[in-house]
């Protein structure tokens, strides 16, 4: 077989395409979460704790100069990039959590056939007397 036709025979099972609409739908959750923190989780915290912009918190280890640029520690993008984490990780337990639910709620479900319609009683009945 060739190298092209493993290939195609790899991409196209289905574990591979469900994995990668998987990594394609959380890269865009991830955007939704992390303008959710910029735009409205961070600038209430920012008015409570005195105006700060938690993007501009940074430690200067050395200043410029006109030969080299400002070293900063910027634990404020750093502080929104743990509560990026902390939502995305809620998220997915909670999904987690409700699919483990359905799933358990699937399987209690006994496998009983469901009941025979009284007609189909009668003329198996009528069947059964006729054999008589």
């Amino acid at each position: 077989m060739s190298m092209l036709q493993e290939f195609k025979t790899f991409a196209l099972r289905g574990n591979v395409v469900d994995m990668a609409v998987g990594i394609i739908i959380g890269a865009a959750f991830g955007k939704i979460v992390t303008s959710f923190v910029n735009d409205v989780i961070m600038p209430p915290i920012g008015v409570l704790l005195g105006g700060v912009n938690f993007r501009d918190l940074a430690i200067v280890i050395q200043q410029a100069t006109e030969t080299q640029a400002e070293v900063l520690i910027k634990y404020g993008a750093f502080v929104q990039t743990i509560i990026d984490f902390i939502i995305i990780a809620i998220a997915v337990f909670v999904g987690i959590k409700a699919i483990t639910s359905m799933k358990k709620k699937e399987e209690a479900k006994p496998n009983t056939p469901p009941p025979v319609p009284e007609e189909v009683i009668l003329l198996r009945e009528i069947r059964d007397a006729m054999k008589k």
